[in-house]
């Protein structure tokens, strides 16, 4: 297949689709690659660069569109350029498709295969796809820098002969991807920052990243769908905007992230919050070429309001580390390609991946993607007198009991899970009772006394093991598994060092302590073995096919 890299026209934009690194990628998966002259000079490749990897560079712009099977594109293209598409062709790069249903028809009307980068649907297969996040990342990190860049102060502490100056405080609105790089990023040079998200998860991450959470008293949840944030209720919205305002007064360095895909921005740092700031203070809006989070935002302007407040609003951050940014956009063009065929490149509808990416096919426009099915959460039937019990229990006004047929999973496999740990304990009581009471082989005192204290240690492990175990979360069963198998290999240690003994005792009675360190080898070795299978069936997830 014919790949072809144009030259970015729009304004601001230094980033390319494809490096000379990942131009030899494709090479290698069998592809002829054609590279528009000067297209990656903004990024710092040269055409020199694309030649040793061997690209053809081209230096008409109309045959580099014309001519390509597929062309691997950054931003949107324009109407003259997508005149030289020829029908048949697949184009990637940022489309904007919820918000440009003209450019849509467009590509349509011209029998072009659409693939918009931005709707990489946000699941475990398709992290190596996903390139909003990998710019989101830039951007966050971006933004620090700019707001330093206007800040009339250092970010960290300092404390000298000639003056004392407390570190700078950082406010971030939105914990996503940018957020949590811009939290990083000014930890690292030495403010203090605050973030604020609506979804409770971020909570963790920004304490991990050495943040501050910020939250109000009213209970909502913010989590969305795809992992985005969804809109909240009014009344959480006036209690947000009164943390704001408390907040202005104290902070610094305002940094806003908050974006739903497919609709303007939300405002969310009013006027009257940017006229509480100190001045020299600094507002860095990620959303402004969506409308902006602040009411004074100006896309790529400067504003400064009548308190000495800077107001930015770029559009171009990650095009401001453009060469950084391009290998992570080539890097991720790449892992397209491979999901799509590789050398055999096919559009595959019924791929969950390919199909929400897939924009325009066949000459329509098919977006939006269809949502996903909810799995069916299966319900066991109730047998005619349990529903009959339950219906009369209701009539009563008293809660209808959960019959036994309708216990969770997790419910049966704690009741099957005491029948191991039982008939051990039963066992071990047994071989106790028969090595102190029984005939040839009986223990003495000291031996009898030394028993007991292992068995309680055992027994004690038993049930604290049970809890430890049982009480944890379904989510952290894979760790808690790496967990187990550390401690089993502790165990086999222990066995190997009791089941060395020989397992008859000179009078021809069989030694406890053998059996027990035979057994102790045995269940930890099924443990160990049973967390290999786990951790296979977890990689295997990650891969295609």
């Amino acid at each position: 297949m014919r790949i072809a890299i144009p030259r970015e026209t729009h304004d601001l934009e230094r980033r390319v689709a494809a490096t000379p690194d990942t131009v030899s990628r494709l090479i290698a998966l069998g592809h002829e690659v054609t590279v528009e002259a000067r297209a990656g000079a903004a990024a710092g490749f040269a055409n020199d660069a694309y030649r040793s990897a061997g690209a053809h560079v081209e230096v008409d712009p109309e045959t580099v569109w014309s001519k390509a099977d597929m062309i691997l594109r950054v931003r949107p293209p324009r109407d003259d350029q997508i005149a030289w598409l020829r029908s048949g062709a697949i184009l990637t790069g940022y489309l904007n498709a919820a918000t440009s249903p003209d450019l849509l028809e467009t590509l349509a009307g011209r029998g072009v295969t659409s693939l918009a980068m931005e709707a990489v649907p946000r699941i475990t297969r398709a992290q190596s796809m996903d390139t909003l996040s990998a710019m989101a990342n830039i951007a966050g990190y971006r933004a620090v820098i700019e707001a330093a860049g206007y800040f009339g102060r250092f970010f960290g502490g300092q404390m000298t002969a000639a003056g004392r100056f407390a570190p700078a405080q950082v406010l971030v609105i939105g914990a996503g991807v940018a957020g949590l790089a811009a939290v990083g990023a000014a930890r690292n040079l030495g403010a203090q920052v605050r973030a604020f998200d609506t979804r409770e998860a971020c909570r963790d991450q920004v304490h991990s990243l050495g943040g501050e959470f910020l939250t109000v008293d009213i209970e909502e949840s913010g989590e969305g769908s795809g992992g985005y944030a969804r809109e909240m209720s009014q009344s959480f919205l006036d209690a947000e905007f009164a943390l704001f305002r408390e907040q202005a007064e104290e902070v610094d360095i305002v940094i806003t992230t908050a974006l739903i895909p497919g609709k303007p921005a939300p405002r969310l740092w009013h006027a009257d919050m940017v006229a509480r700031m100190k001045p020299g203070s600094v507002v860095v809006d990620l959303a402004g070429e969506q409308g902006g989070n602040c009411d004074l935002s100006e896309p790529d302007e400067t504003v400064v309001s009548d308190n000495g407040v800077v107001v930015l609003a770029p559009t171009d951050l990650p095009s401001r580390m453009a060469e950084t940014a391009s290998t992570l956009h080539g890097n991720v063009v790449v892992n397209l390609v491979e999901h799509l065929g590789g050398r055999e490149i096919a559009i595959d509808m019924d791929d969950e991946i390919t199909r929400a990416m897939t924009v325009t096919h066949d000459g329509a426009v098919t977006w939006p993607p269809p949502a996903p099915e909810p799995a069916p959460t299966p319900q066991p039937a109730a047998s005619e007198p349990e529903a009959a019990d339950a219906t009369a229990a209701v009539a009563a006004g008293q809660p209808p009991t959960r019959p036994a047929a309708e216990l969770g999973t997790a419910d049966r496999q704690r009741h099957r899970a005491w029948l191991p740990v039982t008939g051990l304990l039963l066992a071990a009581v047994w071989v106790y009772l028969r090595w102190q009471f029984g005939g040839p082989g009986q223990a003495t005192g000291t031996e009898a006394q030394a028993f007991v204290q292992h068995l309680t240690v055992f027994v004690m492990a038993c049930f604290v093991g049970w809890h430890v175990i049982w009480n944890v979360t379904p989510a952290l069963h894979t760790p808690l598994m790496a967990v187990t198998n550390a401690i089993s290999g502790i165990i086999i240690l222990g066995g190997l060092q009791q089941g060395s003994r020989p397992l008859l005792g000179a009078d021809g009675s069989v030694e406890p302590v053998a059996v027990f360190g035979l057994a102790a080898i045995l269940l930890a070795m099924i443990n160990v073995a049973g967390g290999f299978l786990v951790t296979q069936r977890m990689l295997r997830m990650f891969r295609k096919g």
